[in-house]
C-alpha cells in the first residue's frame, strides 16, 4: 500500500518577517522540519544577499534552500529568478525523495519581473513513474499572469505525460480566483482545497487570511487532508500562510 504524500507550499518571504524586521529563516527551518511533510514547494527563497547578511547576526552561511533542506530533506533544487546586485531569489523544491532531474523555465512576462517556472520529476517509493512537480510565483499583473498560465500550459503539455502524476503549486497572486476554471479547462487540474473544502485557501495576509493566493493544483491524486497554518507561530515568520495537503495516488 502507497503512503499518502504529504506536501507544503509556502511563501517564505525571502525568510523575513513583515516589512523585513526580522530574521525568521531559523524559525521557518524548524516549522518546517515539524510539519513532517515529503516535498515542500517554497516561494521568495533568497539565494544570497550580500547587504542582508551583514546587517543580520545569525544570517545562515549557506544558501536558504540548502539550510532549509537541513537533516530533513535529502534532495533540493532551487531556481534563481530575480538577480540583482546585492543577491538573488527565486523558488526552491524541498523533497525526501530523490529529484531525478530539474529545470527552472523563464516564465517572466515584462522585463520588470522576473519569475520563473521550477519543474522537478521526483521518484517516490512505491509509484511506477516520477511524480511531476513544478513550482511557480506569478506576476502582479493580470496581463502578465495570463501570459504565464499559456507557458505553463504549454510546458506541462510538452513535459507531463497524460498518465503521470502531477502537482502544480506557489504564489499565484490570483485576486479574483480565476485561475482554477482555466487550468481545470486546460489540463484537467483540481485545486486541492477548493476539492476537499468547497473554496480555495485563504493564506495572505497571514496575520489575518483574506485573500485566496496560495494553490496546490494536481492531477492523478485523491486529497485525504488539506490546512492552512496560521496563528501567531506562523505569521511571525511570514506574510503567507503555508498551505499542507495530503494525496493520494488516484486508483
Amino acid at each position: 500500500m502507497i503512503e499518502p504524500l504529504h506536501i507544503a507550499s509556502y511563501n517564505i518571504h525571502k525568510g523575513l518577517s513583515q516589512f523585513n524586521r526580522r530574521l525568521t529563516v531559523h524559525e521557518l527551518r524548524d516549522r518546517l522540519g515539524a510539519l513532517g511533510t515529503d516535498i515542500v514547494f517554497l516561494q521568495e527563497v533568497q539565494g544570497g544577499h550580500g547587504l542582508r547578511a551583514s546587517r543580520f547576526q545569525h544570517w545562515p552561511g549557506r544558501p536558504q534552500t540548502e539550510f532549509l533542506a537541513g537533516h530533513v530533506y535529502t534532495d533540493f533544487a532551487y531556481g534563481k529568478n530575480c538577480v540583482y546586485d546585492t543577491g538573488h531569489h527565486g523558488n526552491a523544491i524541498l523533497s525526501r525523495y530523490k529529484i531525478l532531474n530539474w529545470e527552472n523555465e523563464d516564465i517572466s512576462a515584462h522585463a520588470y519581473e522576473s519569475r520563473g517556472m521550477l519543474h522537478c520529476e521526483i521518484e517516490v517509493p512505491g509509484m511506477a513513474v516520477p511524480v511531476h512537480c513544478i513550482n511557480v510565483h506569478l506576476g502582479l499583473t493580470e496581463g502578465g499572469r495570463k501570459r504565464q498560465l499559456a507557458m505553463i500550459v504549454a510546458r506541462v503539455r510538452k513535459m507531463v505525460p497524460d498518465g503521470a502524476p502531477l502537482i502544480l503549486a506557489g504564489d499565484f497572486n490570483d485576486w479574483q480566483v480565476r485561475v482554477g476554471r482555466y487550468f481545470g479547462d486546460e489540463l484537467g487540474l483540481a485545486e486541492v482545497f477548493e476539492t476537499h473544502h468547497g473554496k480555495a485557501a485563504r493564506s495572505y495576509p497571514s496575520i489575518l487570511p483574506m485573500f485566496q493566493l496560495d494553490r496546490i493544483y494536481v492531477r492523478h491524486f485523491d486529497i485525504e487532508a488539506a490546512h492552512v497554518h496560521t496563528g501567531n507561530a506562523w505569521h511571525r515568520i511570514s506574510d503567507h500562510a503555508a498551505l499542507t495537503a495530503k494525496l493520494k495516488l488516484a486508483g
